[in-house]
């Protein structure tokens, strides 16, 4: 009698109780000389002499549970989403799976190589060419060259970047960067991408050419993808299944509507301070010659406004560099992650190296209708578009407007985010 052929799902990932400590506080200032200056200043307690500015040491020592318990198995051909407020433990999730930090206990098994794609240029190396990055990345995943070679025309031009293909990498843009780095981890040979909010720095168009991309690669070539965003509507159009972590733990596992419902319910909009010092950032670099520090919304105890007044907020941030002008943009959301429009550039004018600067601006909020927004912070040396990323946090900063205005007493979702002035007649005549 022939026997019945299985019809369960392969599974390639499977994660079992895993758990990831950290020591809070500075590991190594990167020379010995640094760390003995570090070493001869605590146990004089002194202050230490390597520490960045406005950096608060007082948690130095306290153990962090990253990941408290995560267990989910992931099947062959998914793309599964994996959301969650920042500390949450995504990306810590993926460094695990991508083999960059180990658990502190638990299991994890993977069947297949995984290419992953973490953080804009992670695993290139500057001082090569675009062209020798991969051939270093295919041979990481165990390629052989000729392999390599049969993939190298289609990853080019999948980048846009044939032009500078042969030029060091660390002259690239962070869009060239994304580009370059994407298009290595979407052709290579692998049966699993890893991807954290790989998006975010391409433009529209390539974000939208990425997640057909990654779309095709699930549906139509059986690979397994495993992708983190803070971006909701790509959340919709790729994945077919999502995980929700808070606080190190998954709270929820399966539909995806239900798993961005629970999300935003738990998505905490009163929240009118933020400490950036120890956050991740965008772009690889980032926050390294210009820190944000930290950002308050002021004039209030909840970040919730009346249309009627401005959203007022404060911004500390530190140069580590002298520079001739640093400049500042606001990319603004609604609270499904909707673009609804980027602010022009604010001059913030030359800085001196090793000074901290407090920068306060106000957003005009009546032209807000009455929902939950939020917006990304960036500072940036030069024009939009091509300036460089001097630093970006990975936050969401999240505030609220409501209304009072007697014409339109509850404005209504499906509204749209831009509240209109009133329309006004100039003339109007029977003819």
């Amino acid at each position: 009698m022939a026997k019945r052929e299985s019809t369960r799902p392969e599974t390639v990932i499977s994660i079992r109780d895993v758990k990831k400590q950290y020591k809070l506080g500075q590991i190594g200032g990167g020379t010995l000389t640094a760390d003995l200056q570090s070493w001869w200043a605590r146990i004089h307690g002194r202050e230490d002499p390597n520490t960045i500015v406005g950096t608060d040491t007082r948690l130095w020592g306290t153990k962090f549970m990253a990941l408290n318990g995560v267990s989910f198995d992931v099947y062959k051909g998914e793309a599964v989403g994996i959301i969650g407020r920042n500390g949450a433990g995504k990306s810590t999730l993926l460094k695990i799976l991508s083999r960059i930090t180990a658990p502190t206990e638990g299991e994890i098994c993977i069947k297949g190589r995984v290419a992953s794609m973490l953080e804009v240029g992670t695993g290139f190396n500057g001082e090569m060419t675009g062209r020798e990055n991969i051939y270093m990345n295919g041979t990481i995943l165990g390629m052989t060259k000729a392999e390599i070679n049969a993939k190298l025309d289609e990853i080019i031009e999948f980048s846009e970047c044939a032009e500078f293909i042969d030029t060091p990498v660390k002259r690239y843009s962070s869009g060239m960067f994304v580009k370059l780095a994407f298009s290595v981890a979407a052709h290579l040979d692998s049966e699993i991408m890893v991807m954290d909010e790989v998006l975010a720095v391409g433009d529209m168009k390539f974000q939208k050419k990425c997640l057909g991309r990654m779309s095709d690669a699930a549906n139509q070539e059986g690979r397994t993808v495993l992708y983190v965003s803070h971006n909701m509507s790509t959340i919709r159009q790729l994945c077919d299944r999502c995980i929700v972590l808070d606080q190190g733990r998954v709270i929820y596992d399966g539909d995806v509507e239900k798993a961005i419902a629970l999300y935003m319910d738990s998505s905490n909009v009163n929240v009118p301070h933020y400490d950036l010092v120890n956050v991740g950032r965008s772009t690889t670099g980032a926050g390294t010659r210009l820190q944000l520090q930290s950002l308050d919304f002021l004039d209030c105890e909840a970040t919730v406004f009346p249309r009627e007044k401005p959203v007022r907020i404060r911004i500390k941030w530190y140069a580590n560099e002298a520079f001739k002008g640093v400049n500042l943009k606001l990319n603004l959301h609604r609270r499904d992650s909707t673009p609804i429009g980027i602010t022009h550039p604010v001059d913030l004018g030359p800085t001196e190296p090793g000074q901290v600067y407090e920068t306060t601006f106000s957003l005009d909020a009546s032209m807000f209708g009455e929902g939950q927004y939020f917006f990304y912070l960036d500072m940036f040396e030069g024009v939009v578009g091509q300036g460089v990323c001097l630093d970006k946090p990975n936050v969401e900063f999240s505030f609220e407007i409501t209304g009072t205005d007697l014409l339109v007493p509850q404005w209504h979702v499906g509204w749209g985010p831009i509240h209109f002035k009133p329309v006004i007649v100039d003339e109007q005549k029977r003819i």
